[in-house]
């Protein structure tokens, strides 16, 4: 799946949810049209399931066979990782922590690997450092927590060229993705809450069906106007 899609121009723009938790909205983010769902494995994040939760979403949602279910892990040891594998038909990784290139070579699925970014950060140096892997997801850098914080890096650090897809991801929504996808020109785009509303719930958020919906259109008319 990664060959076709990477080199295929014309084909529609990636786009992946991230961080759901049950299978009803995992069901609309496929029926939207997402190329991806994220199932988040680091348990501090409110976003975070576990292996017999994610894999009760894989089983209830009809995903079809052209969603992919991505495992997003932050500093897991090599046995938490497969512990998770053993229960839960994944098809990559996404690796959110400090995750070293030799740690990422380890596993036979797609990595994708997320760079951290602020003002200080080069990113085509960090990308250098990870020559075998699928592709970069670039995000906004946040010390005290992995993603889902809701804030974008300055897209001026958006690289002008890379050998691996890049995703854009940090503080995306429907209403400024479709310019963000015409003015950097990414592989995909990843959204998670910007897609949320707030609940009464354990978690504060549920993920809302109608604007994954528009997300994903929204993204995928940035890329017709390029």
């Amino acid at each position: 799946w990664m060959g076709d899609k990477m080199h295929a121009e014309h084909a529609p723009l990636w786009v992946k949810i991230c961080g759901l938790v049950e299978p009803e909205t995992a069901e609309a983010a496929a029926a939207s049209g997402a190329s991806a769902i994220g199932l988040n494995f680091y348990p501090p994040s409110k976003r975070s399931v576990s292996a017999t939760q994610a894999r009760m979403i894989c089983e209830q949602a009809a995903l079809g066979n052209g969603c992919l279910k991505i495992g997003l892990f932050v500093n897991a040891s090599m046995a938490e990782v497969h512990t998770v594998l053993a229960t839960v038909p994944l098809d990559a990784w996404q690796f959110h922590g400090d995750e070293s290139s030799e740690y990422c070579r380890q596993f036979d699925l797609p990595v994708i690997k997320v760079i951290g970014v602020d003002t200080q950060t080069n990113v085509t140096q960090r990308m250098r450092a990870y020559p075998n892997i699928w592709s970069f997801l670039l995000d906004k850098h946040d010390a005290q927590q992995y993603g889902g914080t809701g804030k974008s890096f300055a897209w001026s650090q958006w690289p002008s060229e890379a050998s691996q897809p890049l995703i854009l991801a940090g503080g995306l929504n429907p209403t400024n993705v479709r310019g963000a996808v015409a003015q950097l020109e990414p592989f995909g785009v990843d959204a998670s809450s910007g897609v949320e509303v707030a609940a009464e719930n354990e978690r504060g958020f549920v993920k809302d069906p109608q604007l994954i919906e528009q997300f994903i259109q929204e993204a995928r008319r940035g890329r017709s106007e390029r």
